[in-house]
C-alpha cells in the first residue's frame, strides 16, 4: 500500500466537487471504458475514481465489482506520477503487487496500464486504466490512446461541473437577491444560508432498488421537502443526482433545518443509506451564492472525511 499522499485533503476535495463518485452510469463514459478495452485489446478497462478508502468505478467492462479497496487499487499508484502512464507489464515480478489479492486472486491482474485523470489545478482523482491477466506491454499507439481517453474523461468531467455550476446560478443568485421586505431598497438584501443535502451511495441504492423507484422516492420527496418550507424558501434537486441545495432565508434558518432533517430522515430510512449535510451562512447579505454553496460544500466534504473513516459496526 502506498505511503499517504501529502496534498490529500485537496486532492479529495477536487474529486468531491466533480460530484462524479456514486453518480449513475452514463453512456458516454461507458463508451470511454469500452474504447479503452478495444483500442488496447484488454478485457478490462475501467473509468477508476480513487476516494477516500476505495476505488470507485464511474465506468467498467470486463469487471463485475463496482469498487475496491483503495488499499488494493494499483491506481492509488499511477495518480502518484500525475504526468505519465504508470504501466505495470507483469505483476508478479513487481514487488508491489506480487501479493495484492487482485493478482492472487479475482480477477487476476498480471498486466496493467493506467493514465491519470488530472484536474485544470493539478491533482490526480483517477485513471483511466487497462486490465489483463496475462504478462504484456501497450505498444506507443495504445499508450497514446489512453492518454487521449483520459483527456476526454477529464473534459467530460470538467463540462458537467459548470453545467452544474451555471444551473445553480440561475436557481440560486436570483432568490438570494431578494429584498427583505416590499419597497425596500435594492441595498436591503434579506441575509441567507445554503444547505446541500446529499444523499450517500445513491449509485448503489439506485441499483439495488431500481433507478424508477429510486426516482419515485426522490420526486415525492422533492414535493413534500417544499412544503415545510416558509414562504421566500427553496429547495431543488441537482438535475440526474441524490442532492438537494436548499436556500434560506433569514437571521435563524435552523427551523427550515429541523423540518427538512426531519424529511431526509425518513429518506435515510427508506433507501437504506445516509444523507449527509454541509451548511454556511452568507457572511454579508451580498456574498456571492456561489461562495456560499462552496463554504457549504466543504463542510458537506468533512463528512464525508468523518462517516468514511469510521470503522464499520
Amino acid at each position: 500500500m502506498p505511503l499517504p499522499m501529502p496534498n490529500e485533503v485537496q486532492r479529495q476535495r477536487e474529486l468531491d466537487v466533480y460530484r462524479v463518485v456514486d453518480s449513475l452510469p452514463e453512456a458516454a463514459y461507458d463508451d470511454i471504458a469500452r474504447l479503452a478495452s478495444m483500442l488496447c485489446d484488454a478485457p478490462i478497462a475501467l473509468i477508476s475514481l480513487i476516494d477516500r478508502d476505495r476505488q470507485w468505478f464511474k465506468a467498467r467492462t470486463g469487471l463485475q465489482v463496482p469498487e475496491t479497496p483503495r488499499e488494493v487499487a494499483f491506481c492509488d499508484h499511477a495518480i502518484r506520477q500525475p504526468d505519465r502512464l504508470m504501466e505495470v507489464p507483469d505483476a508478479l515480478n513487481d514487488e508491489r503487487f506480487v501479493d495484492n489479492p487482485l493478482v492472487t486472486g479475482e480477477p487476476n491482474m498480471r498486466f496493467y496500464a493506467g493514465m491519470p485523470l488530472v484536474t485544470p489545478g493539478g491533482a490526480a482523482i483517477g485513471t483511466v486504466c487497462v486490465i489483463d491477466d496475462r504478462p504484456r506491454t501497450l505498444d506507443d499507439t495504445q499508450r497514446a490512446a489512453l492518454e487521449s481517453l483520459a483527456r476526454l474523461t477529464m473534459n467530460l468531467m470538467e463540462a458537467t461541473r459548470r453545467e452544474r455550476q451555471l444551473e445553480r446560478a440561475v436557481r440560486l443568485e436570483p432568490a438570494a437577491r431578494v429584498t427583505a421586505v416590499a419597497g425596500a431598497s435594492d441595498s436591503a438584501l434579506r441575509p441567507y444560508a445554503i444547505a446541500i443535502f446529499q444523499i450517500q451511495d445513491f449509485a448503489n441504492v439506485a441499483e439495488l432498488q431500481g433507478a424508477r423507484t429510486i426516482e419515485r422516492t426522490l420526486q415525492e420527496a422533492d414535493r413534500v421537502l417544499h412544503s415545510v418550507l416558509a414562504p421566500g424558501d427553496s429547495i431543488d434537486r441537482v438535475t440526474g443526482s441524490g442532492e438537494f441545495v436548499a436556500l434560506l432565508h433569514g437571521d435563524s434558518p435552523e427551523a427550515a433545518l429541523t423540518a427538512l432533517r426531519g424529511r431526509f430522515d425518513a429518506i435515510e430510512r427508506e433507501l437504506g443509506t445516509r444523507v449527509l449535510l454541509g451548511f454556511a451562512r452568507a457572511t454579508s447579505a451580498d456574498e456571492s451564492p456561489e461562495a456560499v454553496y462552496l463554504r457549504a460544500d466543504a463542510v458537506l466534504t468533512s463528512a464525508k472525511d468523518t462517516v468514511r473513516s469510521r470503522p464499520p459496526a
